[in-house]
């Protein structure tokens, strides 16, 4: 069994960046709610509390059963996790005088004890809390300071429990990586052989088991989470998987083919089906964005269907779930509100009665990466932007007409080949297009137009939750203009949206 260190959310918004850390070390960890969280056995070697938006001193403040873990095997708090450590067992905490947040320095630090061995003396760590811990438990050790947080780490004596102040698992913190090494590796034992190819071997030796000759479908995005998937799972069962590929009418310039052909050069079993006209007739009329989102699953849906039934016997639906996903959907705060209706394969296994496999469910996104690089996908494939589920279809903002998704795709496609021209492709997160439902007055030669107003968009993000605008050349911005409105008809106006997430998303619907 794979060994593993546990996280125990308290709905901290670093929290998934903790697990990301960690598993930076090759250490596989996994993320659960305080309250909700597997029997601690043998290949448990240590767990770590996150912070949290609450306050310990809170009414409804989460109260997590630490009675099979505290003194037993190691534990970490961080910021909230800590305060609770110190606030449940004898110690108190207090609001602090002024918040305590962003940078601070490290005074004081015990490079005697196991969890700071190798932190320097100044080291930048970032607070993020309103309460500050007032008053140890007397068996408890101050072992770092900063000058406003006395108490800015400690250990408890005769315990492997350990508790800080502040962040490691972020950036700021510049030697978070060291100190989260420290409790892992050193004090908990993990051997960090957790790498994308021992995840394979894993992986394909329990696809194998779990599905024998049973046959299976896959619905492709041309994205890179069903793509790994579909060349994990081909590794496992070869012929018995089958995969789908669905032309919306929604897809980039060209994409439909060219994903088809790299499928092809993969060894993939692809069924590609054209259902643009279908598509664009069932959006014809439709404005509002969620109603566009549910008429695109639906139809998803239906063909998807149609086609999986051609396939005799198919026991199993493969899908590209991730790791953040499964995260989500059993969160602290419980499932999300809304779940997005674009996700393809919504309702379909209880529709097909279908059991379902998802072969990524313990991977984040860079990890997926990592793992399709170690399986020999393309490079190019790999590094593709993140593209929305519903295509073009929520870049076009009003309704879907196939001549308004010619005239996105031909300025998407001038947008996306220039960054790649320029080497600014990859230092974009993501990026696009999107179609205003605005008109605006122009002149070309001699004659006045009344044509449609694009907005690029590129972003810089490292997983879609929060989201910069990036600083691009004026003069590759330039050369987009002048491009995009001489080469396509329908557009005589291009703007740059210089938004950040928050307060907008990276998308405009």
């Amino acid at each position: 069994m794979q060994e593993k260190i546990l996280i125990l959310d308290f709905g901290s918004q670093y929290t998934q960046l903790i697990g990301r850390r960690v598993r930076e070390l090759n250490v596989y960890c996994e993320i659960y709610p305080y309250n909700h969280y597997p029997a601690i056995n043998k290949n448990v070697k240590g767990v770590i509390l996150s912070g949290s938006p609450f306050s310990v001193r809170d009414a409804n403040a989460p109260k997590p059963d630490l009675s099979l873990i505290k003194g037993i095997i190691p534990l970490l708090g961080v910021c909230y996790g800590a305060q609770y450590l110190a606030h449940y067992f004898g110690g108190e905490v207090m609001p602090s005088d002024s918040r305590e947040y962003g940078r601070a320095n490290l005074g004081f630090v015990d490079h005697s004890n196991s969890l700071l061995k190798n932190i320097s003396q100044h080291s930048q760590v970032w607070m993020s809390h309103g309460d500050t811990i007032e008053r140890l438990p007397e068996n408890y050790q101050i072992i770092a300071s900063t000058a406003d947080v006395n108490k800015a780490a400690f250990q408890i004596s005769g315990e492997q429990t350990y508790g800080i102040q502040f962040h490691p698992e972020v950036y700021h913190t510049t030697e978070g990586t060291q100190l989260l090494h420290n409790f892992v590796v050193d004090i908990c034992g993990c051997k960090q052989d957790w790498t994308p190819d021992s995840f394979i071997e894993t992986t394909v030796k329990e696809l194998k088991a779990k599905l024998g000759n049973d046959k299976v479908v896959l619905g492709l995005s041309g994205g890179v989470d069903s793509s790994v998937a579909g060349v994990l799972l081909h590794r496992a069962i070869g012929k018995n998987l089958t995969c789908i590929f669905v032309d919306n009418g929604l897809l980039r310039k060209d994409e439909f083919q060219q994903v088809l052909d790299s499928y092809q050069h993969m060894g993939l079993n692809v069924i590609g089906v054209d259902a643009r006209q279908k598509f664009w007739d069932d959006l014809a009329g439709i404005f509002d964005p969620e109603l566009k989102r549910k008429t695109i699953g639906r139809n998803f849906i239906e063909v998807f269907d149609v086609e999986a039934h051609k396939i005799q016997d198919v026991k199993w639906l493969a899908q590209g779930t991730i790791y953040p996903d499964v995260i989500e959907s059993v969160s602290v705060n419980g499932p999300s509100a809304t779940i997005k209706s674009h996700h393809n394969v919504g309702g379909l296994p209880e529709k097909m009665h279908l059991k379902v496999v998802e072969p990524l469910k313990l991977l984040f996104k860079d990890e997926v990466r990592r793992v399709g690089k170690a399986l020999g996908i393309y490079p190019d494939l790999l590094g593709r932007h993140p593209f929305p589920g519903p295509g073009l279809g929520i870049r076009i903002l009003s309704d879907v007409t196939p001549e308004k998704v010619r005239v996105l795709q031909e300025a998407d496609a001038i947008f996306i080949n220039g960054l790649k021209e320029w080497g600014l492709y990859d230092k974009v997160w993501q990026a696009g297009v999107m179609l205003l439902p605005v008109q605006a007055v122009g002149v070309m030669g001699d004659e006045r137009t009344y044509e449609n107003v694009v907005a690029l968009r590129a972003v810089a993000s490292t997983d879609g939750m929060t989201a910069d605008w990036v600083h691009l050349p004026y003069e590759f911005l330039a050369k987009m203009s002048n491009e995009i409105i001489n080469k396509v008809r329908g557009i005589n106006r291009v703007v740059y949206d210089i938004s950040s997430k928050p307060p907008a998303t990276i998308e405009w619907e």
